[in-house]
């Protein structure tokens, strides 16, 4: 139990009792347990947890009572912390000024009080957790540990609520602070992508207009000015899907037949007799978000046939559950994955330097999106391969 440690100093106080922005605060069966044990390893009708304020003491707990707020002058609870003791008990017999109000108050005649101050780290005394009793008494050893456990309880909840709201604080800020970033990548990417356009289009112009007119080193420069605008669009696009992937999140949560979501991948890309995509059958998820799923498979599979330089591209998706998690596997027979590159491929912007079947290198974005996305689904993603042997990846969600 925290003790006074410094000089009574209101004004301090005060600032103290702020930071818990508890005052007025909604009901709460935490505080309320302890106010009932209290009565019970007491054995008293009433016990109160009470908040100091400038001019009045509010009740954020009561049992046996109905009180919820109180004047503070002459009250016992203002008295109390200003006391160094960790804790008070007062009969009537000895003090009776301090019982005055306490019938009018209360609803009965009271003639024992016992309190403790809660302090805070910094020893400023922001509550009092007390117990009153009809006639008057002395506590035992036990029940004054077992009030003292409670009061600290109390003051544990305190900075847990504190805590709680720095970190509600720290969340609506970093949001503000990514909703910011991502104002800037939309209005760069889009600031870029409009002359960016214009030099795609400039330069395959120019090279359509002037076949056989120039020497193979200019032709040569001119197809990377291509290929390099090509891959700046799609890092720019790779971008832009990035940070919109929060908003994939923000999807509703519904049933999903998962033959039927796949199906409808699997034909944007099953257009050439190379290409063998398998996926299971009569497999129904429930309350997942569809939106991000597709996402992640529609990556997935893209990366698999796009860097598959084989002449039978192929890919085969299995699933699986448990009472935790739904399970997939994206298995494909392309290139495969050094292992020491299997961590570092789903970090942001980070590459193989390879190239796709198009001679376009890829921009790191796509398996970072996929990671995120898993991630906020509560699953995870790992990934088993071995160069030459072709990948297979493996995720999970969380079941809802």
């Amino acid at each position: 139990m925290q003790h006074k440690l410094i000089p009574f100093n209101e004004k301090l106080r005060l600032a103290a009792l702020k930071e818990y922005n508890i005052l007025n605060s909604g009901p709460d069966q935490d505080y309320d347990n302890l106010t009932f044990l209290a009565t019970v390893v007491c054995d008293v009708p009433i016990a109160q947890i009470g908040i100091i304020d400038k001019h009045r003491i509010w009740t954020k707990s009561i049992h046996g009572s109905t009180l919820s707020d109180m004047e503070r002058s002459n009250s016992i609870c203002d008295k109390i912390i200003h006391q160094d003791e960790p804790i008070v008990m007062v009969n009537k017999s000895d003090y009776p000024e301090l019982f005055v109000k306490s019938a009018e108050v209360y609803g009965k005649e009271l003639e024992f009080y016992a309190g403790i101050p809660l302090y805070n780290p910094q020893g400023h005394a922001i509550a009092t957790f007390c117990i009153f009793d009809t006639k008057e008494r002395q506590l035992t050893e036990q029940q004054v540990q077992a009030l003292e456990a409670l009061a600290s309880q109390t003051m544990n909840l305190f900075e847990f609520r504190k805590q709680k709201n720095k970190l509600y604080d720290v969340q609506r800020q970093l949001k503000q602070k990514y909703k910011e970033l991502e104002r800037f990548a939309s209005l760069v990417s889009h600031d870029l992508k409009s002359p960016l356009a214009n030099i795609i289009s400039l330069s395959e112009l120019l090279k359509d207009e002037n076949k056989g007119k120039f020497d193979s080193d200019t032709e040569q420069y001119l197809e990377f000015l291509v290929e390099s605008s090509y891959s700046l669009r799609n890092y720019i696009d790779g971008i832009l899907s990035f940070y919109r992937s929060d908003h994939v999140m923000d999807k509703d949560y519904v049933n999903v037949d998962l033959h039927k979501l796949l199906k409808g991948i699997v034909d944007l890309y099953q257009v050439s007799d190379n290409i063998e995509i398998t996926y299971p059958d009569d497999v129904m998820l429930h309350n997942v978000n569809k939106a991000a799923l597709t996402q992640v498979f529609l990556n997935l599979i893209s990366n698999a046939l796009k860097y598959n330089k084989k002449e039978i591209r192929k890919v085969d998706i299995s699933f699986s559950k448990n009472e935790e998690f739904y399970c997939f596997e994206v298995k494909d027979n392309g290139p495969g994955i050094p292992r020491d590159k299997r961590e570092e491929i789903f970090e942001l912007f980070t590459t193989l330097e390879t190239t796709d079947r198009e001679g376009n290198t890829g921009s790191g974005i796509g398996l970072a999106t996929v990671k995120k996305l898993i991630e906020s689904m509560g699953g995870k993603i790992s990934l088993e391969s071995e160069p030459g042997e072709g990948s297979n990846f493996k995720f999970r969600i969380k079941r809802i």
